[in-house]
């Protein structure tokens, strides 16, 4: 179980991101699901809170048994807390490498309990060795192609190929509504800038209309004074 709401909320938006990011694609992503590791013990489970399994139909499941399934993941993220930041980093850890994770990545959402906050393993001869990050401080999951990098205190996340941002469905949808926002405020601004210059055309129309209504009456004048 989540901490708090908002390790749940990181749980959830790192899932659907790479829900989202893999979608059409044969490979199941999933999150705080008991994954079984050893046939006929059913106390050999962990629940991680995002992994992910390469050329593995997708679609819901109840559980995940890795000798059913006949795959193992190839990635797992756990949104590390007060209370986990043991776990995560000691039983936990010798699990996932028990049961053949390629890689394994934490993210302290706080920065409270993980220095740095995002960490980064892979599974070298059965033993996980730190990935080091690039130049920016950013870690890239070769499993995934996915670049995770920190922005302050948050998790970002890009296509290490294309470098587009991974974004939820909910990411989406808000980053559509902000768009259509920008577009519309663009829409409005431009409304109210011809309809500034049309105003301005016609007052400038109106005082040339008056200024030769002025003159005409001037030259009338002048003719009547014989001038």
């Amino acid at each position: 179980m989540a901490e708090t709401d908002l390790h749940f909320d990181w749980m959830v938006t790192i899932t659907q991101r790479l829900k989202r990011f893999f979608a059409g694609r044969r490979v199941y992503v999933s999150g705080n699901l008991l994954i079984y590791y050893q046939e006929g013990d059913p106390t050999k489970s962990v629940a991680p809170d995002t992994f992910v399994v390469k050329n593995c139909k997708p679609g819901r499941r109840r559980i995940f048994q890795i000798w059913k399934e006949r795959r193992h993941p190839n990635f797992i993220l756990e949104t590390t807390s007060k209370s986990t930041r043991r776990e995560d980093s000691g039983k936990k850890k010798q699990i996932y490498a028990h049961i053949e994770a390629a890689e394994y990545f934490l993210y302290d959402p706080l920065g409270e309990w993980l220095k740095p906050p995002l960490q980064g393993y892979r599974l070298v001869h059965g033993v996980y060795e730190p990935i080091q990050p690039d130049s920016q401080a950013g870690i890239v999951s070769q499993e995934l192609g996915v670049r995770f990098v920190l922005e302050g205190s948050e998790l970002a996340m890009f296509d290490a190929h294309t470098g587009e941002r991974l974004l939820s469905q909910e990411e989406w949808a808000n980053h559509q509504t902000q768009q259509f926002e920008e577009t519309k405020r663009q829409a409005e601004e431009t409304v109210r800038q011809l309809q500034q210059e049309k105003a301005a055309r016609k007052a400038l129309e109106d005082e040339l209309a008056r200024l030769r209504e002025q003159a005409k009456k001037t030259n009338g004048h002048k003719r009547r004074d014989g001038k």
